[in-house]
């Protein structure tokens, strides 16, 4: 699948995917508008929201109400090599998740495509977290 990009003014790239259009900006610091997320950003959340789908279609599965769950992405970042060395996503269960799922919404939550496609050398840390 082919996706399109075009320049639209100033430092805004948008993607054309499958008929939807992601528009990316740059921040005013950088030259752009502050319009839309920049690029690196959207990096970030593929892979939350590749994640997130894992974690969700695991909740579903198992009839677990996921209105009170949400997840965090963080990184650490290694300005020398200019290159991330470690993401984190941290996953907010209320009090009453059953315990018996925890490991097992953390390998889901490991299997994203995106993740998948991600160096070797970046770790990746998954946490569970009990609001």
């Amino acid at each position: 699948m082919p996706i399109e990009i075009s320049f639209t003014g100033n430092k805004k790239v948008d993607a054309i995917i499958n008929g939807f259009t992601v528009k990316t900006d740059q921040s005013f610091k950088s030259g752009g508008d502050n319009t839309a997320p920049e690029p690196f950003s959207l990096f970030i959340a593929s892979l939350g929201t590749c994640a997130g789908i894992y974690v969700k279609s695991f909740c579903d599965q198992r009839g677990i109400d996921t209105s009170a769950i949400h997840m965090v992405m963080d990184y650490n970042y290694d300005p020398i090599q200019k290159m991330i060395t470690k993401f984190i996503m941290h996953i907010h269960v209320p009090a009453g998740f059953p315990d018996q799922y925890e490991t097992a919404v953390i390998k889901t939550a490991s299997l994203c495509t995106v993740k998948r496609h991600l160096s070797d050398k970046i770790e990746n840390e998954i946490i569970i977290i009990r609001d």
